[in-house]
């Protein structure tokens, strides 16, 4: 049973579901894409993503209209296995296609493309043997791309993993819950000024890109929470 943290776009709001691995994920219709195929390799008992990206699928799943073999959709950043700033991280992308012929691999790239329901769909000089696409939201808060920046009173996928980076290097965020609210502003505090960052309680370009190299990778720790 998997605990599935869900940010709704359209109500500003986080729902919490609990799925077995072989149910639908939470929007997704017509049992298209199952817990176990969303969660992929992860090990995490929970699992994130936000309405956009699940309503995303669905259309892709669509338009293309044949099943989509999923390889690797979520992973916890103390997981790793992917970038500093990896969509996988948020929930909000899909690595597919894996285990299909390199013509099929072309068809559903094209199809990604030209449905124009993703953010992002990396070229296929950078996935050679699989497809990528993205439903990322927000400006980046670096000017090479990746995170937005977070700051009180938001909520989302990314609120979700800076909550995870902070509680998992034993910065205490009250609760892994989406929501950035006092506990984790001040948690941030904390961890911006033991890291030599300007301390404004603000998860901008530089603090992203010190907690993600401080965690990606190094795997669950005594003060990691679900």
């Amino acid at each position: 049973m998997a605990k599935i943290l869900v940010y709704n776009n359209s109500t500003n709001r986080m729902e919490t579901y609990y799925k077995g691995e072989r149910e639908a994920m939470p929007y997704n219709t017509n049992q298209t894409l199952l817990v176990r195929e969303f969660r992929g390799s992860s090990g995490s008992s929970t699992l994130w993503t936000d309405r956009n990206t699940m309503r995303a699928w669905n259309s892709q799943r669509y338009i293309y209209g044949k099943p989509i073999d999923v390889g690797f959709a979520f992973r916890r950043t103390w997981e790793g296995s992917h970038g500093t700033q990896s969509q996988h991280y948020a929930g909000t992308a899909f690595d597919v296609g894996q285990r299909m012929t390199q013509s099929e691999r072309n068809a559903l790239y094209n199809s990604a493309v030209n449905s124009k329901v993703w953010s992002y769909v990396e070229p296929q000089t950078y996935t050679p043997t699989w497809v990528h696409f993205d439903k990322r939201y927000g400006t980046p808060a670096c000017s090479t791309g990746g995170y937005p920046l977070i700051s009180r009173g938001s909520r989302g996928v990314y609120v979700l993993i800076a909550q995870d980076d902070l509680n998992t290097l034993g910065y205490t965020t009250g609760g892994l819950d989406g929501i950035y609210g006092d506990k984790t502003r001040d948690a941030v505090l904390a961890y911006q000024r033991k890291a030599g960052l300007t301390a404004d309680g603000i998860v901008g370009c530089n603090t992203w890109r010190a907690l993600q190299n401080a965690v990606v990778g190094t795997g669950r720790t005594s003060t990691t929470i679900d």
